[in-house]
């Protein structure tokens, strides 16, 4: 009985051990293949950003192009915001190029430099104007160019209506304001006052460039879906249905220089201080790179800015890793 008992439990042991080594053996190759899975997908994004960082070198030269002609950037290739796709090997490559500048800077609320970060007078009202044209009540839109002043600003002194720290550390996400320029036209959602519907209406016509500068607006490649840009440059006085028109009325290659611009009839009735002549540009600084690869199961998206400085060189600005928000 003794040899039978030992031989059951030597079979026992046997078992034991081929459950435990079959259990062992399979989490080793779940391990490997999560590692091999792993390696590949950082391989295929690593290749999609490196296809993504190709798209820019054409972009720049596309740009460099543009910037060559006769100094004025017009709509000629239909260039802008139309979505260019090519294959590449095991995906595609979609890029889209725009006017970077054809949009209101959020930053030119404020003048200065730094730590030195002031209201400026002209940019709020303009911004102000902006709102106003697109149909934000006036209450409301005193209120949030205050408080977009006192975000970006250096100062703790409140504008009237608008609210500095002491308005968001008390919030259910207490946060101070931020005291410099804004990075992204999509922080003005953590600005007090910017519902999300007020914020919806307001960005297709808003940008943050990273200047406080008056930067320049090309006519020859506004939109008309954002012709309420020249309302907001004159401050309310050339009406938002007259700007649609003004740009529907455009010539097909552009204005040819900016005193034909200011002669059209709509703009000859609106004085030199009134008018956006010191604000409008034919030929366009900022350009806006969207690119969206796929490459395998690997997607990589990216905007990237560019500036071009008039004298053939095309500098990076920034780049954002991600969906736009």
């Amino acid at each position: 009985m003794r040899r039978w008992d030992e031989r059951g439990a030597a079979l026992i042991t046997v078992l034991l051990l081929v459950a435990i080594m079959s259990v062992l053996a399979v989490a080793l190759l779940d391990d490997i293949r999560f590692g091999i899975r792993r390696a590949t997908n950082a391989a295929e994004n690593g290749q999609a950003q490196w296809y993504a960082l190709g798209a820019e070198a054409l972009a720049r030269s596309r740009i460099s192009r543009l910037a060559a002609g006769n100094g004025r950037t017009s709509l000629a290739g239909n260039w802008p915001d139309r979505l260019v796709q090519f294959p590449v090997e095991e995906g595609q490559i979609g890029r889209r190029l725009a006017d970077g500048g054809a949009c209101f800077n959020l930053n030119r609320v404020v003048e200065g430099a730094g730590e030195m970060l002031r209201r400026r007078d002209r940019g709020a009202a303009q911004f102000l104007s902006l709102l106003l044209a697109l149909e934000v009540p006036p209450e409301d839109a005193a209120t949030l160019t205050a408080t977009l002043v006192d975000w970006i600003d250096s100062d703790a002194l409140r504008e009237a209506g608008g609210a500095e720290d002491e308005a968001y550390t008390d919030a259910p996400l207490a946060r101070r304001t931020g005291a410099t320029l804004l990075a992204e036209a999509s922080e003005l959602r953590a600005i007090h006052g910017f519902s999300e519907a007020i914020y919806r209406r307001l960005r297709p016509h808003v940008c943050a460039l990273p200047t406080t500068d008056i930067t320049m607006i090309n006519v020859n490649t506004l939109p008309r879906a954002r012709a309420v840009l020249l309302t907001a440059l004159t401050n309310g006085r050339l009406l938002p249905a007259d700007a649609a028109r003004l740009i529907a009325m455009r010539p097909a290659g552009g204005w040819r220089d900016e005193a034909t611009f200011r002669a059209e009839p709509l703009l000859a009735e609106l004085s030199e201080s009134g008018g956006p002549s010191d604000q409008v540009s034919l030929r366009t600084r900022f350009f806006l790179l969207e690119t969206d690869v796929r490459h395998g199961d690997a997607e990589a998206l990216s905007t990237t800015l560019f500036e071009s400085t008039g004298l053939g060189e095309v500098r990076l600005v920034s780049r954002r890793w991600g969906a736009e928000e």
